[in-house]
C-alpha cells in the first residue's frame, strides 16, 4: 500500500507506528436529539484502565496516546533520547493539562494531533499553541481526519507533516500545500502580514 504521509512537499514512508488504546465503553452523549460528535475540551480521554492495558512494542519508532505516555515515561526515558518515542493528543485535550509533566516537549521528536472531524477547528488552535506559546520546533503531524481542504491552513498553523485520510488521494492533497500563494494575514509559518513583505513600489 502506498504511503498516505506526506512531510517536507513529498509523500513519503512512515517510520512512526500510532499506539491505540484497548477500547472502553462508551456512553453515547444525546443533546436535543443529536448525537454529540466532538468531545468537550477538557473532557479525560482515557480511563485508568486503558492507560494500563495500552501495550506497547519493544523496538522501533512509536506514537504513545499522551497519557500513556506520562504513566510510563520515566521507564521509556532511553528511547525517549533515542527518538524513538512521540506522543499523540486529541483535539479535546488541554496541553495545558500535561504540558508541565513533560520535562522538555522538544526532546520528542513528534508530536501527532488526532482530528475526529475535520470540521473541528480546534487542531488549528493547538498547532499555533504548541509553535508558539511551547516553541516545539519537531515534526508536528495532523492524522485523522485530514484531508486536502486543511493542508494549507493546517501549515499556517504549524504542522510540517499530514496523515492524510485512508480513502483520499495523498498525491493530491499534496497540491493543497500550495492552493494560495500569498496569505494576507500573519501565522505561524509566516509572520508578517502580506502588507509587510510585498514590495509597494
Amino acid at each position: 500500500m502506498s504511503s498516505q504521509l506526506i512531510k517536507d512537499n513529498s509523500i513519503v514512508d512512515d517510520d512512526w507506528r500510532q499506539i491505540m488504546p484497548p477500547e472502553a465503553e462508551i456512553e453515547v452523549k444525546k443533546q436535543a436529539g443529536k448525537v454529540v460528535i466532538f468531545k468537550l475540551t477538557g473532557e479525560d480521554s482515557l480511563t485508568s484502565e486503558q492507560i494500563e492495558k495500552t501495550t506497547m512494542p519493544k523496538e522501533g519508532k512509536l506514537l504513545l496516546p499522551v497519557k500513556v505516555f506520562l504513566h510510563h515515561q520515566d521507564n521509556l526515558k532511553g528511547r525517549i533520547s533515542n527518538q524513538e518515542i512521540g506522543i499523540w493528543i486529541e483535539t479535546h485535550e488541554e496541553i495545558e493539562s500535561f504540558i508541565n509533566q513533560i520535562e522538555d516537549i522538544n526532546n520528542l521528536p513528534c508530536i501527532a494531533v488526532s482530528t475526529k472531524k475535520f470540521a473541528d477547528g480546534r487542531i488549528f488552535s493547538i498547532g499555533n499553541l504548541l509553535r508558539m506559546k511551547y516553541k516545539y520546533k519537531n515534526e508536528l503531524r495532523a492524522i485523522g481526519d485530514v484531508l486536502r481542504d486543511q493542508l494549507f491552513f493546517l501549515k499556517r498553523s504549524g504542522f510540517n507533516s499530514f496523515l492524510i485520510r485512508k480513502d483520499k488521494d495523498a498525491k493530491d492533497a499534496l497540491l493543497g500545500l500550495n492552493d494560495f500563494t500569498t496569505p494576507y494575514q500573519g501565522a505561524v509559518d509566516q509572520t508578517k502580514p502580506a502588507w509587510k513583505i510585498i514590495n509597494r513600489n
